[in-house]
């Protein structure tokens, strides 16, 4: 254990000392949260995660899950891109609780429009995103557990795709005073990205206006390679009021980019019978997206308070159920974003 937190130190030093880098990490969809409860929670997650969306906060909570879950998600983003989620996560035996995902971020076709075809050409092109994962984790002692997760990263534009590979990391552990939970993740820890395709080919002539050379030599531009959003995030999550059928938790989230500014995250959930569930959040209340602003300004951030409800739905004479969840979160001059997703627990 003082390996592993040894080994999450050194390389949170590493990135404290990182250049800021705002807007130059490929694959941005990996920053998009999943789970309606965790977003009704104002992302406030890494030490509340032990459900299948676990996968993506801190693949350290699927240990403490319990059992098996099949979670699965398809909501409208911004500028009506689409993105889904499907993950699986069950207990087995001699390894630990393992796990499986798919996040895919897809949008419409669009025209393919050039400057002396403004209107069109006749084409369509279109763009996606995909991440493919697998994760084990163990619980090493009653209190403590830590996860992986291995992934493979891709994106798509037209005739052109870039991929990757990537790995996460995460502990979780649990004190005796007031369940208080202590929860640490980096995620998207990997290789660069690289465009390639197609897209990038072109016929070149070295030497326009003499006779006899190749006027139509085949190039392809050379593209730049880009770094995934590391991203490193530290939290604790407490049972503040726990008082019969009604238990109050407190979250609280510290976020460090490899490509933007640090922030925060504060979250609350109300659970009542431990079925029907209230939540409350605040994400990255102290980030302004416009740096030039002298004084704060909330309404300079795309994003703010998030609100959200659930409520479980067992089956009658089993341990199994079924979980549904809802979030809303303010996007500023984006409007706002509406989440649903539905769960099958067993």
């Amino acid at each position: 254990m003082r390996k592993i937190m040894i080994m999450l130190l050194v390389i949170t030093v590493s990135m404290s000392f990182g250049q800021y880098k705002g807007g130059t990490t490929a694959a941005q969809f990996l920053k998009i949260g999943i789970g309606s409860r965790a977003t009704g929670m104002g992302e406030a997650y890494v030490a509340m995660s032990q459900d299948a969306s676990g996968l993506y906060w801190n693949p350290a909570g699927i240990a403490q899950s319990g059992g098996g879950e099949i979670m699965f998600q398809r909501n409208n983003w911004i500028a009506d891109v689409s993105i889904n989620y499907m993950g699986v996560i069950f207990p087995l035996y001699g390894i630990g609780t393992v796990g499986m995902s798919i996040t895919s971020l897809t949008m419409d076709d669009m025209k393919v429009r050039t400057e002396l075809e403004p209107n069109g050409t006749g084409e369509e092109f279109t763009a996606s995103d995909l991440a493919l994962q697998v994760s084990v984790a163990r619980a090493l002692t009653d209190r403590f557990s830590i996860g992986f997760n291995t992934k493979f990263i891709q994106q798509s534009i037209w005739h052109s795709t870039a991929s990757a590979m990537a790995i996460d990391v995460g502990t979780l552990f649990r004190t005796q005073f007031n369940d208080m939970r202590l929860g640490m993740s980096i995620s998207n820890y990997g290789a660069t990205m690289t465009m390639s395709g197609r897209d990038a080919l072109e016929r070149y002539d070295p030497a326009p206006g003499f006779e006899g050379n190749n006027d139509a030599i085949p190039v392809d531009y050379a593209m730049d390679s880009w770094d995934l959003p590391l991203i490193f995030r530290v939290g604790v999550a407490m049972d503040v009021i726990d008082i019969g059928v009604t238990k109050v938790t407190l979250a609280l989230d510290a976020i460090h980019p490899n490509d933007n500014y640090e922030s925060i995250n504060i979250g609350s959930e109300l659970s009542i019978l431990d079925k029907y569930f209230l939540r409350a959040g605040w994400k990255s209340p102290f980030v302004e997206t416009n740096t030039s602003l002298a004084s704060a300004d909330t309404e300079s951030r795309e994003e703010g308070f998030t609100f959200g409800a659930g409520f479980d739905l067992p089956i009658f004479g089993s341990a199994s159920g079924f979980r549904f969840d809802y979030a809303y979160a303010d996007f500023g001059r984006l409007q706002n974003v509406q989440r649903f997703n539905i769960s099958l627990y067993f």
